[in-house]
This record gives structure tokens, C-alpha cells and sequence, in this order.
């Protein structure tokens, strides 16, 4: 109980000051306890710091979850898995700055948190792409190598620095987000008319829009580390 009691504390400090402004002594004065009580249930200041951090990337965990278990066609679950994340993100860096800023913090020192993360995301993702391929929509030989890669393709439109790059310079994100979805389904075998008729709708060609998301690609990071390759 207590445990949850100062991660609460914690989370609303964190929330509405930073994480770097807040002090365990913030949060031991907000309990009516001493910040050497707080050290009975987190070994040290950086434990808490994690685990606000898992709490708040579970939303994101949350959200893959529900796409996953919605009865659509494959391409369908990915195309809306994938905007919900991007959104997810935005959000947090437009709306929740003091949210954002933990996971960079966290995303740049690869706490264990973000790695975790990263490895439930590609196994929801590798779900999705078996469903696809028995239902031959797509063509894969493995899902699990596929889903990792379906997932760095993905890196420039999740990963929170690049994300907050999109934000800053004003940058066509969702015209971009929108054309590396395409690829990523395109990479995996996808090839329904209905999907080709709905990217016509947003460009001349599909060829074309092929070539203008190989562009897309070339975004800053290195950032293929953040998924998991077990």
C-alpha cells in the first residue's frame, strides 16, 4: 500500500514539475513521513524514477493491447496501432511535457523500462502479422523478423526525440507517418486494392508514394537499438 502511495505522490510531482525538480523529501512531505521511510520501499531515488516511468508508457502498452484484440483485417490493426502510438506520443510532448521528458531521459540511458516496452510492442506486432499471413493477406516467412523490422521502420515516428523533432519543425508528420505505414505494409506482402485505392486517394501513384517513403526514411537517430532482438 505504501509503495503505491508514494509512486502516487511521485506521479503527481512528476506530472506537474518534472522529475528533476521533484526531491524525495517533496514526496515524504506530501506523506507526512520522512524521505528515509520512502528508502523502506525503493532502494534509491532513480528506482522511483523508473517505475513513474513504467506507469506512464503502460498507457501506450494499453492502447497496442486493444488495437490487437479489435476484429478487423491485419493491415487495418497495424495502420491504427501505429497512428495511435505516434499520436501517443505527440501528445506527450505537447500536453505532457514533464511526461516526455522522463521517457527521453529514459529512452537515451536504455532503462530497462524502455526495453521492456519495446519488446511488448513487436510481440503485439508479431501477433498481428501472424494473423495476416494465416488469413494470406500477408507474406512472411518469419513474423518474428518481420515485426522487428516493422518496428524500426516505425522508430522515426515513435521514438520521443525524433517525435519532438516532428513537433518543432512544424514537419508534415501524419503525411509522413501515413506514408511509412504504407511501406511497412507494403514490405510485408500486403497488397489489397482496397489499400492501394485509399493511398491514390492521398497521391498520384502507389509507385510514387513508394519512393517519397523511402525519403521519409532518412531521419535522424540510429535508434534500431530500441527493439528488442530476442
Amino acid at each position: 500500500m505504501w509503495r503505491e502511495r508514494i509512486l502516487d505522490v511521485a506521479e503527481e510531482h512528476f506530472r506537474r514539475i518534472g522529475y528533476q525538480k521533484t526531491s524525495v523529501a517533496d514526496i515524504a512531505t506530501c506523506l507526512g513521513m520522512s524521505s528515509a521511510n520512502i528508502y523502506r520501499f525503493f532502494p534509491s531515488r532513480a528506482a522511483i524514477n523508473k517505475s513513474i516511468c513504467g506507469r506512464f508508457i503502460e498507457k501506450a502498452t494499453r492502447l497496442a493491447d486493444a488495437v490487437a484484440r479489435q476484429e478487423a483485417p491485419a493491415h487495418e490493426k497495424l495502420e491504427s496501432l501505429f497512428k495511435l502510438l505516434h499520436e501517443e506520443r505527440r501528445k506527450n510532448f505537447v500536453e505532457e511535457k514533464p511526461v516526455h521528458d522522463l521517457i527521453v531521459a529514459a529512452t537515451a540511458q536504455s532503462w530497462p523500462v524502455i526495453s521492456a516496452h519495446s519488446a511488448r510492442l513487436v510481440a503485439i506486432i508479431e501477433n498481428i502479422i501472424e494473423e495476416g499471413a494465416d488469413a494470406g493477406n500477408f507474406s512472411v516467412i518469419d513474423a518474428a523478423i518481420a515485426a522487428r523490422s516493422a518496428m524500426n521502420a516505425f522508430v522515426p515516428f515513435y521514438h520521443p526525440v525524433l517525435v519532438e523533432e516532428w513537433a518543432r519543425n512544424a514537419g508534415n508528420a501524419e503525411e509522413g507517418l501515413g506514408e511509412q505505414i504504407s511501406f511497412i505494409l507494403q514490405a510485408l506482402g500486403g497488397n489489397d486494392e482496397s489499400r492501394c485505392s485509399r493511398d491514390q486517394q492521398r497521391r498520384p501513384t502507389c509507385a510514387a508514394s513508394h519512393e517519397g517513403i523511402r525519403r521519409s526514411g532518412d531521419l535522424p537517430g540510429g535508434t534500431a537499438h530500441l527493439v528488442s532482438k530476442a
